[in-house]
């Protein structure tokens, strides 16, 4: 499994409004590519945003940014042209417990 992960640094005066578009819009456009099995969205203090997308593989990653993810980055860039920093990692797995 391969983690996809967006981190945004997004501006006290656009919380709301970057909320309702990642989870109205952004978020399900991401799934709708069928590259993920799923994700979450968190949030913490100061206006920090991730989000994380999991992919079976690396090769449904690839197929992601290769194929998908310009389209979508401009769109949420048109969105928010300001007040928004982002910034991405790709998180390999290793092991994971359940308790």
């Amino acid at each position: 499994m391969v983690t996809y992960e967006v981190t945004a640094k997004v501006g006290s005066h656009l919380t709301g409004e970057y909320e309702r578009y990642m989870l109205g819009q952004h978020i399900p456009d991401v799934l709708a590519t069928g590259a993920f099995t799923g994700a979450s969205f968190h949030i913490a203090d100061g206006g920090l945003y991730q989000m994380r997308y999991e992919a079976e593989s690396r090769e449904s990653l690839e197929r992601y940014l290769n194929e998908d993810a310009d389209a979508l980055r401009k769109d949420l860039i048109g969105r928010f042209p300001e007040g928004i920093e982002l910034s991405r990692r790709e998180w390999d797995l290793i092991q994971t417990w359940k308790c």
